[in-house]
């Protein structure tokens, strides 16, 4: 369980900072052209780590649900549309806000059973959950005159 929180907040402090650092780099050479950047470093480099430390067989993707295979077209549009809202608002509003909607869409599929997932009910303290963190965006872009 330890290794699980220590992936999730290394992982959250990289989806950070990875949106800064795309929509810098968008701002220099272009939206579309950040994210071929992006896109093509991360194949590049997943499929060297693949090689050296892959267990699996790429072969029985064959064996996989298609809709298993959508995964790096949304991470075309996780890309981009992160770049698109850190642009428009700024780092803490924008991650504030895809924080929300990623939690959102968790307690959905959970709550569903979606992608094979087990069912978690959508409780009461979730939705107060939900409504402190849409308080806090709120409270984060209150500007006082």
């Amino acid at each position: 369980m330890i290794f699980g929180i220590i992936a999730a907040i290394v992982s959250g402090a990289a989806m950070s900072l990875q949106g800064v650092i795309n929509t810098r780099l968008s701002d220099k050479i272009g939206l579309m052209e950040s994210n071929a950047f992006v896109q093509g470093t991360a194949f590049a480099l997943s499929l060297i780590a693949a090689l050296i430390f892959g267990k699996g067989n790429f072969a029985l993707i064959k064996n996989a649900q298609p809709v298993y295979w959508l995964g790096g077209a949304l991470g075309l549009v996780i890309t981009l549309t992160v770049m698109v809202s850190i642009n428009s608002l700024n780092p803490t509003a924008g991650i504030s806000i895809i924080l929300i909607s990623q939690l959102l869409v968790a307690s959905f599929i959970d709550a569903f059973g979606i992608l094979e997932s087990e069912k978690m009910p959508f409780t009461p303290q979730k939705v107060f959950g939900v409504l402190l963190m849409i308080a806090g965006v709120l409270l984060i872009k209150w500007k006082t005159a």
